[in-house]
């Protein structure tokens, strides 16, 4: 039963005809309220997004989004990261909670970032591109959209930072990322993903919205 629950194909329940695995309803559910969470700035965001990552590691790599599956190591980490730096900040970064205080990006590190971003999405997608062929015991299939997904993969990199640092800019990135993420699920034929990621564009607003709002008083 334990293994069964990290198989794609292991259904927990079918809703209109659609199949719907333990791995994409447990793993959508726990990221659906992480990211509510990070919109309003609660640090509990990041232990449910470790849950959340480690389900969606299981789940990418056996629908072959290669660039995605790699992208929840990061998470992992960076989940880890930002639960420890939301709740040490320095003396001169803490809000009235005694937590990581909201900030903004320069426009200078705003420019580099999409630079490095995009730049990161051509090496990347090539190397997703030749993944079968260069490591073909492990993956058997070739990469799925390599480009498109790599670029999700690349610009959440990007996003994950500045919300560990709690730069309001982060979401505008997400609301892009979300917004390719979502044509990447449905292709593939994960529903239920795909509109968790239709609802995390939306989050994604609500959340730049929240924290500038914030910013605005200080917290």
């Amino acid at each position: 039963m334990f293994m069964s629950f990290f198989d794609h194909q292991s259904i927990f329940f079918s809703v209109l005809g659609y199949p719907m695995s333990y791995l994409e309803f447990f793993g959508t559910v726990a990221g659906a309220i992480a990211v509510f969470l990070s919109a309003k700035a609660n640090v509990w965001s990041w232990p449910l997004g470790i849950v959340n990552v480690v389900l969606f590691f299981f789940l990418f790599y056996q629908v072959q989004l290669y660039p995605d599956m790699f992208l929840q190591v990061f998470f992992f980490i960076t989940n880890l990261l930002g639960w420890y730096r939301w709740l040490t900040p320095r003396q001169d970064e803490e809000n009235v909670n005694k937590q990581l205080k909201i900030s903004r990006l320069s426009y200078r590190m705003w420019i580099l970032f999409i630079i490095v971003g995009l730049i990161g999405t051509v090496l990347f997608g090539q190397l997703a591109k030749n993944l079968n062929s260069l490591f073909p015991n492990v993956f058997s299939q070739p990469s799925a959209f390599p480009y498109a997904d790599s670029f999700v993969t690349v610009m959440s990199i990007v996003a994950t930072y500045l919300m560990v640092q709690k730069k309001v800019e982060c979401w505008l990135v997400w609301i892009v990322v979300d917004a390719v993420a979502c044509g990447l699920y449905f292709s593939k034929g994960i529903l239920f993903v795909g509109m968790e990621y239709v609802v995390f564009c939306f989050i994604a607003a609500f959340g730049f919205y929240h924290w500038r709002k914030s910013l605005a008083v200080g917290k």
